[in-house]
């Protein structure tokens, strides 16, 4: 079948197309129905089905007779080490884990905090509570404490499981002094904390509080996996709010499953057996869908690696993770990429390995731009997939589907809109737009399986964060537009189209422009406030490694290539050459943070950002440029 097939026949029958992919998964009660409507725009999955996440994920392979496929492979550059673990090792390790959980008190419905480094025993964390109905939440390893409590105060665990510590380059994090703190802070006390110690630091424990690990699960009875109904929560994400507090975005069990074994096939294009890596972190979302779930439900090998694109220890790691486990399918951050380029412009270091078994790259979790995927196409000589998802939505909205039919590549574009999603490009008003004309992108409802049916415990916030703007879609947040082929073009976030004069412009469509001139690795472009034309475009320059020349040379040559390619209208003039980016930890850009360090505005450290210290850089660049308000 080709893609215009089953995307037709997912518009013919939405429920059939659901309930056909629903029959990959084991049941324990198949589901009558694929949809519920509740009311009021809100829905449901599967809700009538009885199902267990961690026995798809693990048990299933074992009693098919692939237990002794690799489930698990642990490269950690950092401390040298690789690790491999069986499906059939996997499943005594999690059984143990959930059944020492369960002795302990955990039941169907409780909630616990994961707050782990990139090592196995995090997904064995996260699998062991789905074996017996608990509802994780993941938190990225090094949060702050005050970032750790507001997530125990909001989702209120009945217990922790964290690491003594985290491994960076050159360095230890001290996760256990956070979680204490962090627990010092919070209004809601967990009962217990299972602490992981690592070689490289030993934690105290609190006496009556704290457990070890191992000694943890000694002597317990192991736990059967415990069926759930289809629309029980399988975890907590929360996501950076615009008001500061966290979104507990919940992900359902049915749904979740479907999607997510659905998507390994179909949009990844890869077998059971293969090995896929997503180059990520267990604490965002990518790591729950792509690390832990996808390749686990779908029965390949998956990859945890612990380890950065350049220093750990060179810029030729990600080659050499493919070549030594014959990675199939390779999933990282368009940040991620631009980092090894900007060290390695050339690509000099891919000979060195043998990447025959990588059959194409995926990009994801920021605008991938032409420059940065021609380079990859070039230096690999494989697809190179740009592919468009959120947090909310767990699995792509908008992706090539390899698996289906590998279609022509756009530069630019994520591709088409997948199964389940009715993609639209709409104006302030909520009315569709023209193909080729910039507007909202938004999302008819019902949103397909795997996405958030809900926020926890905040189903008004829910409601006006995603279905007010546009009454009966979901709101992406995101801005956009569609061509006359389907293809859709991901530009901005909707803040960041700027109004020029009363021209709307998009500060993606620049950054395009920027990152395609020779000297450029990576670049950013923002609108500041401008007493006349209301906002003006400020350019950000992170040159490759190894360029010299003078910086007001390169500064002229990125504005005149804007004024030609795009024209006078994006009044582009201002432009300056920093070091390096604000960014998250997942690696995107922290442009609105940027916005009011420009305009001299006060805002709030967000509490994701890799590096604080770079705001004073950004600070001090922009002096140097004679822009006064920062």
């Amino acid at each position: 079948m080709t893609y215009n097939d089953v995307y037709a026949a997912w518009q013919a029958d939405p429920e059939a197309f659901w309930m056909e992919a629903a029959r990959a998964i084991d049941w324990d009660v198949a589901p009558t129905k694929a949809l519920t409507d509740k009311g009021g725009d809100l829905y449901e999955w599967f809700a009538d089905g009885m199902v267990n996440t961690c026995w798809n994920a693990v048990d299933r392979h074992v009693e098919a007779g692939h237990g002794q496929r690799i489930a698990i492979i642990h490269d950690s550059p950092i401390t040298e080490t690789v690790h491999k673990i069986t499906y059939a090792e996997l499943q005594t390790r999690v059984a143990r884990l959930a059944g020492a959980l369960r002795a302990k008190g955990i039941e169907q419905g409780d909630r616990v905090i994961i707050y782990m480094p990139m090592v196995p025993e995090a997904l064995e964390a996260m699998l062991a509570c789905a074996r017996i109905g608990a509802i994780h939440s993941v938190v990225f390893g090094g949060f702050a404490a005050n970032e750790l409590a507001v997530r125990i105060d909001d989702c209120q665990p009945k217990a922790i499981i964290a690491a003594s510590c985290g491994l960076e380059p050159g360095r230890v994090v001290h996760y256990k002094p956070l979680v204490d703190g962090a627990i010092g802070i919070a209004k809601h006390k967990p009962e217990f904390c299972v602490i992981l110690q690592r070689e490289q630091e030993v934690a105290h424990l609190e006496p009556g509080r704290d457990v070890d690990w191992h000694e943890f699960q000694s002597g317990v009875e192991p736990a059967d996996c415990v069926p759930v109904p289809g629309n029980h929560p399988s975890y907590i994400l929360y996501t950076s709010g615009t008001t500061g507090a966290p979104k507990g975005v919940v992900r359902h069990t049915g749904g979740h499953l479907v999607a997510l074994n659905w998507s390994m096939k179909n949009i990844y294009g890869v077998n059971p057996g293969e090995v896929f890596w997503a180059a990520s972190d267990v604490g965002w979302v990518v790591g729950h869908s792509y690390i832990c779930y996808g390749p686990l439900i779908h029965g390949n090998t998956t990859i945890v690696f612990e380890g950065k694109p350049v220093g750990t220890p060179d810029a030729g790691t990600f080659w050499r993770v493919i070549a030594d486990h014959k990675v199939a399918s390779f999933f990282t951050a368009p940040t991620a990429i631009r980092a090894v380029k900007r060290e390695d412009p050339k690509g000099e270091m891919i000979a060195d390995y043998d990447l025959s078994s990588l059959r194409a790259l995926y990009l994801a979790g920021e605008r991938a731009d032409p420059d940065t995927i021609e380079w990859a196409q070039r230096a690999l000589k494989v697809p190179v997939i740009d592919h468009w998802w959120q947090t909310e939505t767990g699995w792509s909205i908008a992706a090539n589907p390899m698996g289906i039919e590998a279609l022509p590549v756009k530069i630019g574009s994520p591709s088409v809109a997948m199964p389940g999603y009715d993609v639209q490009i709409l104006d302030e008003g909520g009315r569709p737009m023209a193909p080729g004309e910039l507007g909202a992108i938004a999302v008819k409802l019902p949103l397909p399986p795997g996405t958030l049916p809900t926020l926890w415990n905040a189903e008004d916030r829910f409601r006006k964060s995603y279905l007010t703007t546009f009454p009966g879609y979901y709101e992406t947040g995101d801005a956009g537009m569609i061509d006359a082929d389907g293809y859709l073009y991901i530009m901005a976030r909707t803040d960041d189209v700027i109004n020029v004069a009363g021209h709307r412009l998009s500060t993606g469509a620049m950054e395009e422009v920027l990152a395609s001139h020779t000297d450029v690795a990576e670049c950013a472009v923002i609108g500041v406030s401008d007493d006349l034309k209301g906002q003006m475009p400020l350019g950000f320059l992170c040159l490759n490694k190894g360029c010299n020349r003078p910086h007001g040379e390169i500064v002229a040559e990125v504005v005149k290539l804007v004024r030609d390619r795009i024209g006078p209208v994006a009044a582009f003039k201002l432009a300056v050459v920093v070091d390096r980016l604000p960014k998250t930890r997942s690696g995107k850009i922290l442009r609105a943070t940027m916005v009011k360090i420009a305009d001299g505005q006060d805002f709030k450290l967000p509490a994701t950002i890799d590096d604080p210290a770079i705001l004073d850089e950004i600070r001090a660049a922009l002096r140097t440029i004679g822009y006064a308000k920062a």
